[in-house]
């Protein structure tokens, strides 16, 4: 594995899970492999849980950790080739991400889509680029098409909780007051088709995910109906694929509550609006699974580094 880009990167999620969990039963086993060895995280947007459960990680396996806050600390970046730079960008993203070949072994980078532009978006430059020009192994922290290691934490999740060979897993919109962006639930379902597990996507008409990514997924526009009978609820809020970036509702009889969920495990990625989102019931209640998936995410990042300083 030269990078960790997407969820396609994991070729048997099976084996990557059961390796996750024995990673955490002794979490400083291969702490030589980071040995002199320096990770360099790049975030172009807010983040709790992926800063600290990656850099937690890193740690766990011997390796220097460098954080940088590019958007408020960097200078602004050119992506496009053969420009002519008499504008606001100080610096061509080529150079950059050599110098950052130079300084670290391993990158990690968090770059959201803005919304507005599907084509601009879906090109993931930021990721992309600097797979292209560091000559290191990148890692993908969240980027406009996925959030990997979010999905791997909750497959371990649901390995973890499941009580049949086969569980029902529902995703499930949620209202939210802005326009929030798809790479949780494209990696979410992308994750839930590589392992044992019937999947059912419930939202309004008008907030169905890439086609390309659910293909064949269950679709039931009618929550109740998918709810039923369902082991695992993940909940998140997406906007408009379809008419790209917008809200087109924001209907709060969608929001997850108590007696909707039910006897099913709750999971959300974090972090979430309570009452608007979900119930505060719901996530303080005995099947709420959040701080379990927040956890799980230093293993995810764990599994990915000691990988790639493998490999």
């Amino acid at each position: 594995m030269k990078h960790f880009l997407g969820i396609e990167a994991i070729d048997d999620m099976h084996l990557w899970v059961r390796e996750a969990r024995d990673l955490k039963k002794d979490p400083a086993a291969y702490s030589h492999l980071g040995k002199n060895k320096t990770l360099g995280l790049l975030f172009f947007n807010n983040s709790l849980r992926t800063r600290m459960s990656t850099q937690k990680a890193a740690f766990n396996l011997g390796l220097n950790a460098l954080v940088m806050n590019v958007g408020q600390d960097g200078w602004s970046l050119e992506f496009e080739d053969n420009v002519i730079m008499n504008g606001e960008s100080a610096e061509h993203i080529k150079e950059a991400a050599g110098v950052l070949g130079q300084y670290c072994d391993l990158i990690g980078v968090r770059a959201f889509a803005g919304l507005k532009d599907k084509e601009k978006d879906e090109k993931d430059r930021v990721l992309n680029a600097l797979a292209t020009y560091s000559g290191i192994p990148v890692i993908n922290m969240e980027s406009t098409l996925g959030h990997p290691l979010q999905a791997l934490a909750d497959a371990i999740t649901i390995d973890e909780n499941k009580i049949v060979e086969r569980p029902k897993v529902v995703l499930s919109w949620a209202p939210h007051p802005r326009a929030l962006p798809h790479a949780v639930p494209h990696s979410f379902v992308r994750m839930i088709q590589q392992i044992t597990a019937d999947l059912v996507i419930t939202h309004p008409e008008g907030y169905e995910l890439d086609p390309g990514v659910t293909q064949n997924t269950t679709i039931e526009y009618d929550q109740e109906k998918a709810l039923k009978d369902a082991d695992f609820v993940y909940v998140k809020n997406w906007s408009s694929y379809s008419q790209y970036g917008k809200v087109l509702s924001q209907d709060t009889s969608w929001m997850m509550t108590r007696e909707k969920l039910g006897t099913a495990n709750f999971m959300h990625c974090l972090p979430v609006r309570r009452n608007v989102v979900v119930s505060g019931e719901v996530l303080e209640g005995n099947k709420s699974l959040v701080m379990q998936q927040a956890n799980n995410r230093t293993y995810a990042a764990q599994l990915v580094l000691k990988k790639l300083l493998g490999s």
